[in-house]
């Protein structure tokens, strides 16, 4: 069977082929509704399939987003990989991952590839300050959107989160609403603060909280990589340990998650004798036992904002490059309270 061309279209259509590209690409001019309904009901009808390719070469630019994330495995990047993929099919993209394994190398390495891929836009989740990813961005002349991350080093525009202002929340629903003497709080593993960095964020929300309690934070910070399985393994010591704390706020729902199965183990109710609380609202959160209270937002909405930056390059001045989105207690049993109204 013989290939069908745009010239095919555009004969059963009563078209020109200018006008069969028009309807195909969205532009660049306007085509009247009934000549583009003609024209998809020609390309219906024959089954006609563009070649991607060769129009890749001809605009210099693809279909594609490029998306980086340090680690899709980890339940709030899959989440949002797949909110960012959800919100490019509406914009007509697709996504390309790349996972960072929280790596310079690895981070510039798909830097590099989807650049030149000529990909239509750029999403990158930060794995860590990224010098070398903004020598990289520079060395291309590449406008990036910056997703759930903000690193000192690279100045484009950025969709994120209040991450001081919800660990705070978590942390006074903790002291004030159930009355714990003090919270601790499980962070990460690099404790050097760093403007841009949500978990350190979450640390500094929590410091906040504690200091306008009057608590001192003293040897109430613990370290664990944002995995459940090392969390689980660094919780196991510190909760079996004569300084259990009464309450404990986990900079990640993975970690969070970890903390609950290692107070299984241990025979710890929770929340009877431990009060937990994560940070992300990953869909688990609702499923582990008890129900997890956290820090939930609207991920999809940051998606859609991320992928329209990323796609449109619209003017912005200085006030417009950070897209903070707000959020949100979702209160479950595992601080104590009964399940969300």
């Amino acid at each position: 069977m013989a290939k069908v061309t745009r010239d095919d279209v555009a004969r059963l259509a009563g078209t020109s082929t200018a006008v069969v590209s028009y309807v195909i690409n969205n532009g660049p001019r306007p085509v009247a509704a009934s000549t583009r309904e003609r024209v998809l009901a020609a390309i219906k009808e024959l089954g006609y399939r563009p070649d991607r390719v060769a129009q890749a070469m001809a605009s210099q630019r693809t279909d594609l987003i490029g998306l980086i994330v340090p680690d899709a495995r980890q339940p709030f990047f899959a989440e949002m990989a797949h909110a960012v993929e959800q919100a490019a099919a509406e914009r007509g993209k697709m996504v390309l991952v790349g996972n960072s394994d929280y790596l310079d190398e690895r981070e510039v390495h798909y830097l590099r590839a989807f650049l030149g891929m000529r990909v239509s836009g750029l999403i990158l989740i930060s794995q860590g300050p990224s010098e070398h990813a903004a020598a990289e961005i520079d060395a291309w002349d590449a406008r990036v959107v910056l997703l759930h991350r903000r690193p000192d080093a690279i100045d484009d525009v950025a969709v994120v989160l209040d991450d001081i202002g919800g660990a705070e929340q978590i942390t006074r629903h903790l002291l004030v609403d159930h009355g714990h003497a003090y919270v601790a709080c499980l962070g990460g593993v690099d404790s050097t603060p760093e403007s841009g960095d949500p978990v350190t964020d979450h640390v500094t929300g929590w410091r906040r909280a504690m200091a306008q309690a009057g608590l001192s934070t003293e040897g109430r910070l613990f370290k664990a990589p944002y995995n459940r399985y090392d969390a689980y393994r660094i919780a196991l010591g510190l909760l079996s340990g004569p300084d259990r704390p009464p309450a404990l706020v986990c900079a990640t729902d993975d970690q969070a998650i970890g903390v609950l199965r290692a107070a299984r183990e241990l025979r710890i109710d929770v929340p009877g004798e431990l009060a937990v609380a994560g940070f992300d609202d990953v869909k688990e959160a609702a499923l582990t036992d008890p129900p997890l209270t956290t820090v939930g937002s609207d991920r999809e909405a940051m998606a859609r904002a991320a992928v329209d930056l990323a796609i449109d390059d619209p003017e912005q001045g200085p006030g417009d490059r950070l897209r903070q989105f707000p959020v949100a207690l979702r209160i479950r049993r595992s601080c104590g309270c009964g399940p969300a109204a």
